[in-house]
């Protein structure tokens, strides 16, 4: 692995960029997904997979994880001598 000019933490990227994976392929399962009915639930047992229901059920932590995530990376930013217009220019 090699070392970032920016220091970055690269284990938080890693994280945040397999929640997004994760997200996007859920987003992708309602199209890819043959012979599923509109309006299924595939976190309904009666008419899932085992393997669709836990891709589908992983995706609950995705969203929790990358936003705290994100409020990491802003926190740490923040904390390089940054003011705050400076930050929110970041972010905007």
């Amino acid at each position: 692995m090699t070392k970032s000019k920016t220091n970055r933490i690269q284990s938080i990227d890693l994280l945040r960029g397999v929640a997004m994976i994760i997200m996007a392929l859920d987003h992708c399962r309602d199209f890819l997904h043959y012979g599923v009915s509109i309006g299924q639930n595939p976190l309904d047992f009666s008419t899932t997979t085992p393997f669709l229901f836990m891709t589908r059920w992983i995706t609950h932590f995705c969203a929790p994880v990358f936003v705290f995530l994100s409020g990491t990376s802003i926190f740490l930013y923040s904390n390089k001598g940054k003011t705050k217009k400076e930050v929110a220019f970041f972010l905007f």
